[in-house]
């Protein structure tokens, strides 16, 4: 059943996969396709549209570049484009649904949010959903992977190509943006949090003390305040490996399969969700096509899909 007003929602894959080590994310916007997104929305009574592909380069035909960010130049264009897809889709009154592709997409499809609104005197709110934090730069990165380094572009750190999208930074406000869901943060990325402001971070342990709607509905206050709504950026590593087996980056202890969907369910309650995408999809390492299947249903929870 449906419970929200109809949307018209345009699918914007990016099948990009430079951000990281391990390989396939790539697969993950068609992987959900298959599982019959499209489709799914539609019978909730939504009008979708899908505005297929952003352009990516191949990472074979590509150096990895000099410095600690492998791939910046090449991503950093693949993020430019995608911002624009994503205010273009907001210009016609549609609302973005974006698959990735790896998580440093984010620093595109929030800058194209964030833009949008910025143009009507208004900013946004950002709920990152994740088992990581995202916030190294090239100056804390372990890995030199620029997947671990878009949450830190949107808030002002860097690295530049990404931060600076679009000539204005920082894209989100350290106040309205709530992460939710980590287990998995790097030494430095501590540090980062303080340096960047935010106050709002939710750890896999204040969901098992405290409970998933205590935690969504001080998240959403948060993202909330003062703005006109809020961008979900959803990796689906933050869900159990045991029900999401094809991400990424997997980690042990993440949220469970009722849990991801209680979360998405009180996110259409509020109805406040300008824009939504799912990242780290991996098919390579899935089974059966669970992870795809899985990230299609939260989809329609998070469009306002009811049990009665």
């Amino acid at each position: 059943m449906q419970a929200q007003p109809p949307r018209q929602i345009r699918i914007i894959g990016v099948p990009l996969d430079m951000g990281a080590s391990r390989r396939g994310v790539d697969m993950g916007p068609s992987a959900v396709r298959v599982a019959g997104l499209e489709a799914r929305l539609e019978a909730l009574g939504h009008q979708v549209v899908d505005g297929g592909n952003i352009r990516v380069e191949v990472a074979e035909t590509r150096a990895p570049g000099g410095g600690n960010a492998h791939y910046l130049s090449e991503i950093a264009e693949t993020c430019a484009r995608t911002s624009e897809a994503v205010l273009a889709a907001l210009s016609a009154g549609m609302t973005p649904l974006v698959l990735g592709g790896d998580h440093s997409l984010a620093a595109g499809s929030v800058s194209g949010v964030a833009e949008f609104y910025r143009r009507r005197g208004q900013r946004v709110g950002l709920i990152w959903i994740d088992a990581h934090a995202d916030l190294n730069t090239p100056a804390t990165s372990p890995s030199g992977n620029v997947h671990g380094m878009p949450l830190a572009a949107l808030l002002g750190l860097g690295p530049e190509l990404l931060s600076k999208l679009l000539e204005f930074a920082p894209k989100v406000a350290p106040e309205n943006t709530v992460l939710i869901g980590v287990r998995d943060i790097d030494a430095a990325e501590r540090e980062n949090i303080r340096r960047a402001g935010i106050t709002e971070v939710y750890t896999m342990r204040d969901i098992d003390e405290r409970g998933m709607r205590a935690v969504m509905e001080e998240a959403l206050r948060a993202a909330g305040r003062g703005t006109a709504g809020y961008h979900v950026s959803l990796d689906l590593d933050w869900i159990d490996p045991e029900d999401a087996p094809g991400v990424g980056t997997p980690v042990r202890g993440g949220a469970t399969y009722r849990e991801a969907h209680l979360a998405m369910e009180i996110l259409a309650d509020h109805g406040r969700l300008l824009s939504f995408e799912m990242v780290e999809v991996n098919p390579v390492i899935d089974e059966h096509n669970r992870t795809a299947d899985l990230a299609v249903e939260l989809a329609c929870s998070a469009f306002g899909k009811k049990i009665l």
